[in-house]
Order: structure tokens, then C-alpha cells, then sequence
């Protein structure tokens, strides 16, 4: 039986095996398990709870940071605000000890603290057969059951705006794990600004997809996770049954990822992207979010519409219509798989 690949399930397997096991089907969930929705929504009654889990398995670092930005921007792209957060928490065997354990245990409170999210539970193990920790993040949040921004509701003609840039997870992530080689290649001074990208220009889009759900009737929002940009067009454009047209020259990256990417060889359209955010806006009313977000200090960029699913998902490329690109696998991977 051939094995599968490093990263997230294929989305035609996924998609079959959320089918086909359901568990007991309950009218309260508004949004179940489906291929590119990011949480699940519980009618309360006066309002919608949002829930969502994922976890930390790429990086070594700061990874209690992580786990609690990532969780919370899936709550907050539907419009939500994260308020309660547990972990799992999974250790080494032989290789932990009551340092790194209170180093994660205080990257969590950090940016919850930040984020106003309540620590209010889990577990914490030392595991047998992990080389590295792993934490499992579930992030609870409310919204307003007339705020709730819901994927489906995106449209052929919206415009896609993108906050920050591609790949602001990936560069820091990268820079990190692979401090050494880089230093001597890069510089001191390069490879401390991409780790920082961590935090600034940070991989939390929750500020952003807040404004925006305020600014403006937002159809959707996704945040740009494993497999990059690509991944994600992709996913928002599927779950709504579309198509797209991006147009590469609009879309915004750091000269320390490009830098990065021409280095080892990768394509920053299948990195992983956390810290940037899909936006889906009628197009009279892209300049109104793009404004808003911009009046915050955030970078947006409208980077081109999606379109009617029988155009497919297209690239703009020195003046032509492309394939758009598709990633088996996230090209991170590529790099963190060498000893």
C-alpha cells in the first residue's frame, strides 16, 4: 500500500471520508466538516459559537506562539472573536525537560494575552516515539449570529484582496530551522529580520479579519495556511463552487522571501502563509475594506476576482492566462525534510 505524502490528507480522500463518517448528524451545526471550511459553527441560540482545532507540526520554535495565533484566525475568518483556547500538548520522550515545557506554557499565555483569549484547559503528555514537541490547539469564539461571514457566500465577480504578503509563515519558519547555513550565506542581520517575520509582520490575521468583517458585507475570508496561496485560492474558490483569476504581478512578497525562495529553489505560491488573509468583496466595495485596513496600518492588495467555476482557476502571467499552479505537498516541506 503506497504511503501518503507530508502535509494535509488529499482533498478527494478528505472529502470522501468526511462523507461517508458523519457521527450523529446535529441540526445545531450550522457548519460541519467540509474540504476548505476553517472551523465549525454551533447555533447557541442568540448567537453562533465557533469552534476550531489544528496543530502545530512543522515547527520547533515558539511553537505554543503558534498554536494559539493559528487556531484563532480560522475562528476570526468567519467573522468571529476568539475568546477561549485549550491545548494538547505532546512530548518528547528523552529529549523534555521543565524548560521547554514552561517555554511553551509561556508562548501560550503570551499571545492569548494579546489576542484577549482565556487558556481554559487541555492535556500535556510526554509521548513516546515524537522527535519534537507537538501541540494540538482548539480555539472557541462567538460571533453575532447576523456577523457570521460564511464561505458559500462568496461570488463570480467578487475581488480578492490580500493583507500583508505571501509566505510570512514560511520565511520566518525557514529562517528558523535553517539558521546556520543561512547565516553564512545571508548575513546575520537577513536571517534575524526573516525569523522575526514571526511577529512583525506576525502571523496573526485576526485584526484584519475583524476590521474587514466591520468595514463592509464581506462574502468571505480565508486565511493562507499550508500549501501557500495556491492552496488557498483553491479552497476558497472550491467550497463555493467558483472559479478565479489571479493576477501574479499584484501579489505582494517580501524581498526576504523572494530572497529565500530563489535560494533553495521554491515557489512562494505553495508555501505555507499563515499571517495573510483572503478577503471576498463585491467590487464596489473592495476600495471601502482595502481603505479600512489600510487607515490600520495593514498591507492589502487587490490581486484579481474569482470568477464562474467553468473558467477554472487562472493565473495572469507577463500578459497570459495560466493554469494555476497546485502543490501535492507544501514546498516548506522540501527544506525541512533534509537532515
Amino acid at each position: 500500500m503506497k504511503n501518503l505524502p507530508l502535509g494535509k490528507l488529499n482533498p478527494k480522500l478528505l472529502a470522501k471520508l468526511l462523507k461517508q463518517y458523519t457521527g450523529v448528524r446535529d441540526p445545531r451545526l450550522v457548519i460541519g466538516p467540509t474540504v476548505g471550511e476553517d472551523a465549525a459553527v454551533i447555533d447557541m441560540g442568540d448567537r453562533y459559537l465557533v469552534a476550531k482545532s489544528d496543530p502545530i507540526t512543522y515547527a520547533t520554535e515558539m511553537i505554543g506562539w503558534y498554536a494559539v495565533h493559528m487556531n484563532a484566525n480560522d475562528v476570526a475568518t468567519l467573522g468571529a472573536e476568539p475568546k477561549w483556547f485549550l491545548a494538547t500538548l505532546l512530548l518528547p520522550e528523552k529529549k523534555t525537560d521543565e524548560e521547554l515545557v514552561t517555554a511553551i506554557f509561556a508562548d501560550m499565555s503570551r499571545a492569548a494575552e494579546q489576542l484577549g483569549v482565556a487558556l481554559c484547559g487541555g492535556h500535556t503528555e510526554v509521548t513516546p516515539g515524537l522527535d519534537r514537541p507537538i501541540v494540538v490547539g482548539h480555539m472557541l469564539g462567538e460571533v453575532a449570529r447576523d456577523k457570521l461571514v460564511l464561505k458559500t457566500n462568496a461570488r463570480a465577480g467578487d475581488r480578492i484582496i490580500l493583507t500583508k504578503g505571501i509566505a510570512i509563515e514560511g520565511t520566518a519558519l525557514i529562517a528558523r530551522e535553517r539558521s546556520g547555513e543561512l547565516r553564512a550565506h545571508f548575513g546575520e542581520g537577513f536571517v534575524k529580520r526573516a525569523q522575526e517575520f514571526l511577529v512583525d509582520p506576525g502571523i496573526s490575521v485576526v485584526k484584519e479579519a475583524l476590521k474587514a468583517a466591520r468595514a463592509a458585507k464581506v462574502h468571505a475570508m480565508h486565511d493562507l495556511t499550508e500549501g501557500g496561496l495556491a492552496t488557498g485560492i483553491q479552497e476558497m474558490a472550491e467550497i463555493a463552487s467558483l472559479g478565479a483569476e489571479i493576477d501574479k504581478q499584484r501579489i505582494p512578497i517580501f524581498s526576504e522571501t523572494q530572497e529565500l525562495c530563489s535560494y533553495y529553489g521554491l515557489d512562494p505560491l505553495g508555501i505555507i502563509a499563515s499571517g495573510a488573509l483572503l478577503i471576498a468583496v463585491a467590487p464596489e466595495e473592495c476600495e471601502k475594506v482595502l481603505s479600512a485596513l489600510r487607515a490600520q496600518g495593514i498591507q492589502a492588495a487587490d490581486i484579481g476576482c474569482l470568477a464562474e467555476k467553468t473558467k477554472g482557476l487562472k493565473l495572469i502571467e507577463d500578459g497570459q492566462l495560466k493554469a494555476f499552479p497546485t502543490f501535492e505537498v507544501d514546498e516548506v516541506t522540501r527544506i525541512l525534510s533534509r537532515n
